[in-house]
């Protein structure tokens, strides 16, 4: 029992070492932006969409006016031009060749994106496919999850069938946890074929959950908290439900089995099932991004309620500091929770989608076959002997 207690704390201290610089640096971060109004009053809505936003260079931790610069690629008036992102932090104009460019400020349409100077008029470039810090962390995320994996077939590659241990058990206890409780379940027979995608999905997501909780570089992405992320993995599950579906699953969405007044002559049922097509990757989409989003969200504001209750006296200010440190290092440790729980939830109804597009239509008939077979009697020979006279 003391070894297990020893365990314990020792995980939640790790966990609390690894989260403080994120209230830490969230604290000076606001202290360095403290944005105010004539009535002097902080700039709360500003601050947190531009600390979840996405920008051109990645923040440094506890110097939000420095960053690591990220290449900037655009395709102009006159080309293709490609810079670093530190030549236009602060509102600065870099002028590559004869064109011009920056960053547009807040009362711009372009607000935040890098916009050619044409003529003293901000124009946006035909083609932007710059390193952002989403993207950047899109990257470090598929190399995580790269890395992860291979770790675990290098293992069984060189060991055997001998059980990994540290990280690569863990990793190899997620693989077995997701594919022997949710994969095999579900898809049955069909579960090799899928297992890569769900697999990698689970893994990808829980990458990205965990590192944007971490503010130090290469953390700090909010990647699940971009509905654009969430969206582009949802409609990979929606291709991959509808392109591998079975003719049966086709056939119940046009033509499903209910009274023909339901089907005609207005097609109730067959467009409530077309509907319904649509409607699961877009719950798959806001849960995804909603959970996420909401979690930093929570953190920002309680590390926010510092400085609205600064002018209320050096005394009020210490006593919120403490409460909203101990209410941030709780939130995040919930938040690391919720990754779990996240990933593991989209990759189960991943599942399911797919595996309602995987029916056949003969499961029931062939569960009848098989009980009617079971209730056949045995015939046996009991022809009594006969003694030969």
């Amino acid at each position: 029992m003391t070894m297990k207690r020893n365990i314990f704390t020792t995980l939640i201290l790790a966990v609390i070492a690894l989260l403080l610089p994120v209230v830490a640096s969230a604290e000076t971060d606001h202290a360095a932006d403290a944005k105010e109004d004539g009535s002097g009053k902080v700039d709360a809505q500003g601050i947190i969409f531009e600390h979840l936003g996405d920008r051109y260079g990645w923040e440094m931790p506890f110097n939000h006016h420095k960053s690591i610069p990220l290449p900037i690629i655009v395709w102009g008036s006159d080309g293709l031009h490609v810079f670093s992102s530190s030549r236009v932090e602060h509102g600065a104009v870099y002028r590559d060749g004869n064109a011009e460019f920056k960053v547009a400020g807040k009362e711009s349409p372009y607000k935040g994106k890098v916009v050619e100077i044409i003529d003293g008029n901000e124009v946006k470039p035909v083609v932007d496919i710059s390193i952002t810090k989403n993207v950047c962390g899109l990257f470090i995320s598929v190399l995580v999850v790269i890395w992860c994996i291979l770790s675990v077939a290098k293992w069984h590659r060189t060991q055997g069938m001998k059980g990994p241990r540290k990280m690569t058990g863990a990793i190899e206890f997620l693989i077995l946890f997701i594919y022997d409780g949710v994969i095999k379940p579900t898809l049955k027979d069909k579960a090799n074929k899928f297992a890569p995608y769900l697999l990698t999905v689970f893994f990808f997501i829980l990458v990205m959950n965990l590192l944007g909780l971490i503010v130090v570089f290469p953390g700090g992405a909010n990647l699940t908290g971009n509905i654009a992320v969430t969206l582009v993995l949802a409609i990979l599950t929606f291709l991959i439900t509808n392109i591998f579906a079975t003719k049966h699953y086709w056939k119940e969405i046009f033509n499903p089995d209910v009274p023909w007044w339901l089907k005609w002559p207005i097609p109730i049922m067959p467009l409530i099932e077309v509907f319904g097509i649509f409607t699961k990757p877009a719950a798959l989409t806001v849960r995804l991004f909603a959970n996420m989003m909401g979690g930093h969200m929570i953190v920002i504001v309680l590390t926010l309620l510092i400085f609205i209750f600064a002018i209320m006296g050096p005394a009020v200010t210490g006593a919120t500091a403490v409460v909203s440190i101990i209410f941030s290092v709780f939130m995040l440790l919930i938040d690391v929770l919720v990754s779990f729980i996240q990933a593991y939830v989209f990759t189960m109804l991943s599942t399911l989608f797919i595996a309602l597009g995987q029916e056949d239509g003969h499961g029931e008939h062939k569960k009848d076959d098989s009980h009617s077979a079971s209730e056949t009697p045995a015939v046996t020979d009991k022809t009594p002997a006969t003694n030969p006279a």
